[in-house]
C-alpha cells in the first residue's frame, strides 16, 4: 500500500531546518514521499517559540493548515517542535483540528538527510541547547541539557555533504563556542573545524553560527584568519552595552569586555564582518542605558546588526522583573537603533564601490543576465546580497569574481569579470 505524501512547513531559525530535514529523512527512509505543501496528504509544521513574533507566526501557521484541512486539501496535520514542547497542554485542547502534537525531537547524530536549503550549502548542527541561562531566553528550558554531538559523526556528515559538492557549509547551534564540554574526549571547537577542514577538501567556505562572545579564543580567531576556506565572519550576539543591562541579562561580560572582544577580532581577523544581535526595552532599560547602546552602535560601527525589542516570555527570570518597557517605548528605540545602523551600513559598503570580490551565486534573477548571490561576509537568508551581471550563464553554487560597481544600504551590485 502506498504511503501518503508529507509536506514540511520549517519555522524559525536554521536549528529548526536542519531538525525538519531530520525528520524528512526519517520519514523518506520509511517510505513516505516528501512532497511540497499543495501536493501533500499530510502537513507537518516544525514550530519556534522563542518569542512573540515567533509563536505568532507559528500560530498563523497552523491556522492555515486547519483551514485547508476543512478544505479537504490535505488530511491530517501535525504540530512538532518548540511551540507544541512549550504549549502541548492547551493547544490539545484550543485545536483540536490538529491530529498530533509532538514536541522536540532531541539530539540527532545520524548522517540521515534531506536537504530543505538549495543543493548549493548546507547546515550542520553540531550541539543543543545552551548554557548560558540568559535571563530573557527560554530555550534552555525547552531544548533541555546542553548536548554535542560526538565529534566523529560530527566530521562524516560533513565528509559526506563534501562528497555531494556543497560549496557552502555552516556549522550552527545556539552557542557553538560550547561544543564538546559534555563529552568525555574534551573536543573543542578549534579542534572540531580544524578536523572539518582537513576531511572535505572541496567545500569552498566553511561559516561559523554562532559564537557565545566570552568564549571567542584567540587561537580560534588565528584559525578563522589564517584558512581561507573559513568565512571571515565572527557572528557573536552581545545583546546590550550598558553593565546594569548586561548584568540583569546575565550575560558572562562588562562594556569594557565587549569592546577588547571587538578590537580583539578586529586586530586578529583583518576585514572580519562583525555581525550581533542587541536587545533593546529590557525591563528597567532607562534612557541613559538606551542612549549609552546607541552610542556603543556608532562607536563599534558593525557591519552587520540584528535588532530585538524585548519579548517578555513566561517561565523566564526576566520575566517578573520590574520596570517593564512600554511597547511604543521599545518600538522608538527599536527604530532609532535601526536608523543609525542603516547609516553606518551605508558607508560599510561603500567601501566595497570599485573592489573586486569573491561572491558564491545563489540563484537566477527573472531579468536576463542578472544574479543574485552573497559575499564571504552574509550568511544565508539573514543578510544582504550581492546583485551580478554576467554575460555568460552562471549556475547556484558557482563562485565568481565581481567587481563592485554599485553599493546600498545592505546589498551590493556587480558585474562578474570572468
Amino acid at each position: 500500500m502506498k504511503k501518503p505524501a508529507v509536506g514540511i512547513v520549517s519555522l524559525g531559525c536554521p536549528r529548526n531546518l536542519v531538525d525538519s530535514e531530520t525528520i524528512a529523512a526519517r520519514l523518506a527512509s520509511r517510505g513516505f514521499q516528501i512532497v511540497d505543501l499543495d501536493r501533500a496528504d499530510i502537513a507537518i509544521v516544525n514550530t519556534c517559540a522563542f518569542v512573540n513574533d515567533a509563536k505568532t507566526e507559528s500560530i498563523e501557521a497552523i491556522l492555515d493548515l486547519i483551514e485547508a484541512k476543512k478544505q479537504g486539501r490535505i488530511r491530517k496535520i501535525i504540530v512538532y517542535g518548540c511551540f507544541s514542547q512549550r504549549y502541548k497542554n492547551i493547544l490539545v485542547r484550543e485545536l483540536p483540528e490538529v491530529d498530533a502534537f509532538v514536541g522536540r525531537i532531541g539530539l540527532d547524530p545520524s548522517a540521515q538527510r534531506f536537504g530543505l536549503t538549495p543543493e548549493h550549502f548546507a547546515y550542520v548542527k553540531i550541539c543543543e541547547g545552551c548554557v548560558n541561562l540568559c535571563s530573557f531566553c527560554i530555550i534552555p528550558a525547552i531544548k533541555g541539557r546542553f548536548q554535542s554531538v560526538a565529534a566523529d559523526a560530527v566530521v562524516r556528515k560533513c565528509a559526506r555533504l563534501d562528497r555531494q559538492g556543497i560549496s557552502e557549509l555552516c556549522i550552527i547551534g545556539q552557542d557553538i563556542t560550547a561544543y564538546g564540554r559534555d563529552l568525555k574526549d574534551k573536543a573543542d571547537l578549534y579542534t572540531l573545524v580544524s578536523r572539518i577542514l582537513a576531511k572535505c577538501r572541496h567545500i569552498g567556505w566553511v561559516r561559523l553560527l554562532y559564537l557565545y562572545p566570552s568564549r571567542v579564543s584567540d587561537p580560534l580567531l588565528k584559525l578563522i584568519s589564517d584558512e581561507p576556506r573559513l568565512c571571515k565572519y565572527i557572528d557573536v550576539p552581545v545583546q546590550h552595552a550598558s553593565d546594569r543591562m548586561l548584568a540583569a541579562m546575565n550575560r558572562a561580560m562588562t562594556k569594557r569586555d565587549i569592546v577588547g572582544l571587538i578590537h580583539r577580532i578586529r586586530r586578529i581577523v583583518p576585514g572580519a564582518a562583525i555581525r550581533t544581535t542587541l536587545i533593546t526595552g529590557f525591563p528597567g532599560e532607562t534612557d541613559k542605558d538606551f542612549e549609552e547602546l546607541l552610542s556603543f552602535v556608532t562607536e563599534m560601527r558593525f557591519e552587520r546588526l540584528g535588532v530585538f525589542m524585548y519579548s517578555r516570555e513566561e517561565g523566564t527570570r526576566a520575566y517578573d522583573l520590574p520596570g517593564q518597557v512600554p511597547y511604543k517605548v521599545k518600538e522608538a528605540r527599536f527604530n532609532a537603533l535601526m536608523s543609525a545602523q542603516q547609516e553606518i551600513s551605508r558607508a560599510n559598503n561603500s567601501r566595497y564601490l570599485g573592489r573586486t570580490i569573491r561572491v558564491l551565486i545563489d540563484a537566477k534573477e527573472q531579468d536576463r543576465g542578472f544574479y543574485s548571490g552573497r559575499s564571504e561576509h552574509d550568511a544565508p537568508e539573514v543578510d544582504g546580497t550581492v546583485l551580478v551581471r554576467s554575460r555568460r550563464v552562471l549556475r547556484p553554487g558557482e563562485f565568481v569574481d565581481v567587481r563592485i560597481n554599485d553599493t546600498m544600504e545592505y546589498d551590493l551590485a556587480g558585474e562578474s569579470i570572468r
